[in-house]
């Protein structure tokens, strides 16, 4: 069996996994269009910030590849798809046979049309180790920073840089940080934080040009920058599989086995839709964990097996200066809130089921929380008063809480 990847990050990774738990021998082919070995993507902004040094970038050792007969092609991009001849055409012009294929191709930056943009100097995406490497070339201690989007990569690129530089701003059209997954008041809480390091933030304005460094925003505003980086989103990569005839929506549509349209063709991670168990519509899920756990779940039936992933659900765990946040489910409902100066609690309730939460703070045993959503547990099965105080074990009844001891058995 000839297995091939395409992509080298999380999904890639879990598939190689899967694979080898069905099979040992037959040889893996993975291509990546960038050269490093598999690295962890969300450490790039404490790299940025020197608190990660270039070794603790990588999360397999160094004889991953070797360990699991992975002959890794980097540094060359897979240009084509021929699904007919079930070959991958690289950039060179030459071509990779397979048996069983996954694309996991991830997804890219989007770079708004912004009039200028196309010339503007020293400006970058954040979005791999590469870009954040052409950051560091040129950033100092006196460069103004301007940053668009603040979204989790705008801020998480403006934490990265607050030890290297002074002067950063951050501008989003939204109303709000982070508004894809907090409600106002919630933003509002991790916006305070973060201007106490000395960002400052422009909401509901965006750029409408880019002039000799400068930021002319849609209100008339206009931002020197020396840097500017662009963090207004993403976009999955799909072309791949749609030019090869393979179905595709905003993202590549799979089935629950990750299989493609396509014969013999899987996919996994963000170029990926998957269907949310909280509203039940397919979507987005560009998260870590969901990578891995698709790219398992396509190994492990490439190679033979029978594996399916039904629990994707939107979920954020993530931190900014020293704040931690944890973002789960659909928020809809019924709200329960608790909420002071230094922690955030948002629970939404619908049909008898937790449905989201936000948390914001203090974010121990919020495992109990995403555990209630997956397994879309009734609250007359459980101590709804003491899930909401404080949620632990006990909230479930005897004989839930010994299944969960014995590992769910």
């Amino acid at each position: 069996m000839k297995y091939v990847i395409i992509g080298n990050s999380a999904a890639a990774i879990g598939c190689i996994s899967g694979i080898r738990t069905v099979d040992g021998e037959s040889s893996i082919t993975l291509i990546s269009d960038e050269p490093h070995f598999t690295y962890s993507r969300p450490l790039i902004s404490y790299w940025l910030k020197g608190k990660v040094t270039d070794d603790k970038m990588y999360y397999r050792s160094s004889d991953f590849y070797e360990k699991n007969n992975c002959t890794a092609i980097l540094g060359k991009k897979a240009e084509k798809i021929d699904a007919a001849a079930k070959k991958v055409i690289l950039e060179d012009g030459s071509a990779v046979e397979y048996d069983k294929l996954l694309v996991a191709t991830g997804s890219s930056p989007f770079v708004p049309p912004v009039e200028g943009m196309k010339e503007a100097k020293n400006a970058f995406t954040f979005l791999n180790w590469d870009s954040a490497k052409a950051v560091k070339e040129v950033v100092t201690k006196d460069s103004k920073v301007v940053i668009m989007g603040a979204g989790l990569i705008g801020l998480k690129a403006a934490e990265g840089l607050h030890e290297v530089c002074e002067d950063i701003t951050v501008v989003d059209l939204a109303d709000r940080v982070l508004p894809s997954i907090l409600d106002a008041e919630g933003a509002g809480m991790v916006q305070k934080h973060i201007e106490k390091e000395g960002i400052k933030f422009i909401l509901n304005d965006a750029a409408s040009a880019v002039k000799e460094n400068t930021i002319v925003l849609k209100s008339g505003k206009e931002l020197p920058y020396d840097i500017l980086i662009v963090a207004v989103g993403v976009r999955p990569n799909t072309g791949l599989v749609k030019d090869a005839g393979g179905e595709v929506n905003r993202g590549i549509i799979t089935d629950n086995c990750q299989a493609t349209s396509l014969p013999d063709v899987y996919s996994a991670g963000d170029c990926t839709e998957s269907l949310d168990i909280c509203t039940g519509q397919s979507k987005i899920l560009a998260l870590l964990p969901n990578a891995y756990f698709q790219g398992e779940t396509a190994g492990i039936n490439m190679a033979g097996g029978n594996q399916t992933f039904d629990t994707a659900m939107p979920m954020n765990a993530i931190g900014f200066f020293g704040l931690h946040m944890l973002t789960a489910g659909a928020m809809e409902g019924e709200c329960f809130e608790d909420i002071d100066e230094n922690n955030y609690k948002r629970m939404f309730f619908s049909d008898g089921l937790l449905k989201g939460f936000i948390l914001i703070g203090e974010i121990d045993r919020a495992g109990i929380y995403t555990s209630l959503i997956r397994e879309k547990t009734p609250m007359d099965q459980i101590d709804s008063n003491l899930l909401k105080v404080n949620p632990q074990l006990m909230v479930f009844d005897k004989k839930a809480r010994m299944q969960k001891l014995a590992g769910g058995k």
